[in-house]
């Protein structure tokens, strides 16, 4: 045995194949690229050469990369694997460099990071410096946009398909769908801020959007007359994704609400998902809908399963809804009362929780049941328990109450 050694070039290829593919394809590129001609090949394998991320992106904020690494791409390992490239995501102070450093024939989507809107739409200009790209085979654009301020108007046709971008305020999402992109099918938007900025809302209707995806994490008071009238314009969508969070909506936002605002301006609409809460400040918290009513709104609702939750703050003089389609494909779930309707969210790793009454031992162990990989947990309660010193006696599924609650991944 002591003569034995196993290196890892005397692994074949499918099982260096399973290796590499647990490191990041630029990491591959970056270590096999110039090797010997057997690890070349496998670099050269579209699993790892069709889509090259040249950026590091850390905490929201995105950097080139290492001047030693960017150089040894643009003037090596770019120029190796041009031909099985099919998308490529940059930041915006070593684009320009990338992709002048070779052609791109099967480049068929970009993902800008840290652009302003008029420099990333400005690759499909006629006039663009960018001659390496074949912008007529480009079908996909990723933009993820963290400047602020609208762009001059660009006059261009393009042939884009898809496009998923990050913008600021509502006229920056009506600005997109002025007609530029006349053979768009799938637009994925995630806005800052949803308000009236001096605006005109297009009411011109568009046919080719077959799939729409619409995010944002801050509050609006404009459902009604912002969002619902851009969604009635795409008539013809079969996939559709709202993620919202509504201020001072006339009502909670329930099935019947959705069948009448939206879905009935959708023949072809087959799959419909969303994350929406709305916020109602009320200082009479009577007389109002309750889960099993919100609830019984869905039953006949043919697109997926649906959870729904109602808190009710007294104190604080307001109350919401929460809707959501499940399985839940958040990475976060925030403010959680004692109403919470539990379930298993195997993506969510930040949880919030809030609420005006005591949280006891049992609503602690649903919280670990349901969100197993949670690695941040937030507690707004000044309640103290009140079966604290009775817990030990009793028991749930023949589980002992004395038992500690386990959270493993719990980092904060």
């Amino acid at each position: 045995m002591e003569h034995l050694s196993l290196k890892l070039s005397d692994l074949p290829d499918e099982i260096l194949v399973l290796i590499l593919k647990k490191l990041h394809n630029i990491e591959v590129l970056y270590s096999l690229i110039g090797v010997n001609q057997r690890l070349n090949t496998i670099a050269n394998d579209s699993i790892f050469a069709s889509y090259l991320p040249l950026f590091v992106f850390l905490d929201d904020f995105t950097s080139p990369l290492p001047d030693s690494i960017l150089n040894r791409f643009c003037s090596y390992i770019l120029l190796e694997v041009h031909h099985k490239i099919k998308w490529l995501d940059l930041e915006s102070t070593s684009m320009e460099r990338i992709l002048l450093a070779t052609n791109y024939p099967y480049l068929c989507g970009l993902g800008l990071y840290g652009f302003d809107l008029e420099k990333a739409l400005s690759l499909f200009t006629n006039g663009s410096s960018f001659s390496s790209i074949n912008k007529s085979e480009i079908s996909s654009l990723d933009y993820q946009r963290l400047s602020f301020g609208m762009p001059p108007p660009i006059c261009f046709s393009s042939s884009l398909l898809e496009l998923h971008v990050r913008v600021n305020i509502f006229s920056d999402c009506l600005y997109l769908l002025d007609g530029r992109f006349s053979q768009l099918h799938t637009l994925d938007i995630h806005i800052v801020f949803i308000f009236p900025n001096d605006l005109t809302i297009n009411t011109e209707k568009l046919p080719k959007l077959k799939c729409f995806s619409l995010r944002c994490d801050m509050r609006t008071h404009y459902y009604s007359s912002l969002i619902l009238p851009l969604l009635r314009r795409m008539f013809n969508l079969q996939k559709l994704y709202l993620q919202l969070e509504i201020d001072s909506y006339k009502e909670f936002i329930d099935g019947n609400d959705l069948k009448e605002n939206i879905i009935n301006y959708m023949s072809q609409l087959n799959n419909f998902t969303f994350n929406i809460r709305v916020i109602k400040h009320s200082p009479n918290l009577m007389n109002l809908a309750s889960n099993e009513y919100i609830q019984h709104t869905f039953k006949d609702f043919k697109y997926n399963q649906i959870s729904s939750c109602i808190g009710y703050y007294q104190e604080r003089g307001y109350s919401y809804c929460h809707i959501y389609s499940y399985p839940y494909r958040m990475h976060y779930y925030f403010n959680i009362t004692n109403n919470f309707p539990g379930g298993l969210f195997q993506c969510v790793r930040k949880v919030s929780l809030y609420d005006e009454q005591p949280f006891e031992y049992e609503f602690f162990l649903q919280i670990a049941q349901s969100f197993p990989f949670m690695k941040d947990l937030s507690i707004i309660n000044d309640k103290p328990q009140r079966n604290k010193l009775s817990r030990k006696s009793k028991k749930i599924n023949n589980q002992d109450l004395s038992i500690i609650i386990k959270y493993p991944y719990l980092n904060y």
